[in-house]
C-alpha cells in the first residue's frame, strides 16, 4: 500500500513537471505523451491535482495548468532560501547601473534552471523564473559547464537558433575559452537578436553554486559592448555568493 502510495506521488510530481513545460496549458492527451503514461492515469491524475489546487483546469480549451498553489510554495521556497530578500535588491541595482535585464540561474541535472529575473527598462529577458534551458546555448550555462566539464560528453545539444553550437568539439573549445577568461558569452545563440554575459556566482568555500548574467538585443549592444560590464557584474556576484543559500 505505502509502495503504491509513493508510485502515485511520484507521477502526481512528474505530471506537475510537465505541466510547466506548457505555460500556456495542454491538454491531458498532450501530458500523456509528455510523461508516458496512459491516457487513464494521467487524466485521473490531473483531476486530482486540480482538486488540490496544483493544477487549474480551463473548460473552453480543454487544457490543465499549473495553480497557484504551486506559485505560493514557489514563492516560499524564494523567500526562504534568500531570493527575494537578497537576489532581487542586487540585481536590480545591476540593472539600473547598467541599463540591461539581469538573470540569475543555476544547475537543474543536465538543464539551467532560471531562478529570478529583473527586466531592463526597454527590454524583458527571454526566461522566466522556474524556465529551464540548453547548457549549451546561454552564457549562464557555458558558466555551469565550465564549472561541471563532466557534462561535456553528456550534455544534448540543442539548436534554438541558426548560431547555436551543435559539434561538441565546438563547444569544448568554447567552454576551455570561459574556464580560462572567468565569465561566458552568447550571441544570438539562445535567443535571435539577444546578447548576454554572464559569470560565476561562488559560495565563500568558491564552489560555483549559480550564474549571474546580462541580456540586451544586439541592435543595441553587442558581445564587446557587454563584456564591458563584466566587473559590475563580478561584483554582484560576489555579494550574492556571499548572502545566498541556493543549495
Amino acid at each position: 500500500m505505502a509502495a503504491a502510495a509513493s508510485q502515485t506521488a511520484v507521477k502526481a510530481l512528474e505530471l506537475m513537471a510537465a505541466l510547466g513545460e506548457f505555460p500556456r496549458g495542454a491538454t491531458a492527451g498532450q501530458i500523456a505523451e509528455a510523461t508516458g503514461y496512459p491516457f487513464t492515469t494521467a487524466y485521473r491524475l490531473l483531476h486530482t491535482l486540480v482538486s488540490a489546487g496544483y493544477a487549474e483546469y480551463e473548460p473552453t480549451g480543454k487544457v490543465y495548468r499549473l495553480g497557484l498553489r504551486l506559485f505560493q510554495l514557489g514563492q516560499k521556497v524564494a523567500h526562504a532560501r534568500g531570493l527575494d530578500e537578497t537576489a532581487r535588491p542586487v540585481m536590480e541595482r545591476l540593472t539600473a547601473q547598467t541599463g540591461e535585464s539581469s538573470i540569475l540561474a543555476t544547475l537543474d541535472g543536465d538543464q539551467v534552471l532560471t531562478l529570478c529575473t529583473v527586466d531592463g527598462p526597454q527590454f524583458r529577458t527571454t526566461t522566466d523564473p522556474g524556465d529551464h534551458g540548453p547548457l549549451s546555448t546561454s552564457a549562464v550555462g557555458k558558466v555551469l559547464l565550465a564549472s561541471h566539464p563532466e557534462l561535456l560528453d553528456t550534455v544534448e545539444l540543442v539548436a534554438r537558433t541558426s548560431r547555436s553550437i551543435t559539434d561538441r568539439d565546438v563547444l569544448r573549445a568554447e567552454i576551455d575559452g570561459v574556464r580560462a577568461r572567468g565569465w561566458a558569452s552568447q550571441l544570438e545563440e539562445n535567443d535571435d537578436g539577444m546578447a548576454a554575459v554572464a559569470v560565476p556566482v561562488r559560495s565563500g568555500a568558491g564552489r560555483v553554486v549559480a550564474t549571474l548574467a546580462l541580456a540586451a538585443p544586439v541592435f543595441r549592444k553587442d558581445v564587446d559592448a557587454m563584456a564591458a560590464y563584466v566587473p559590475q557584474l563580478r561584483e554582484a556576484a560576489t555579494v550574492l555568493g556571499a548572502e545566498l543559500v541556493i543549495r
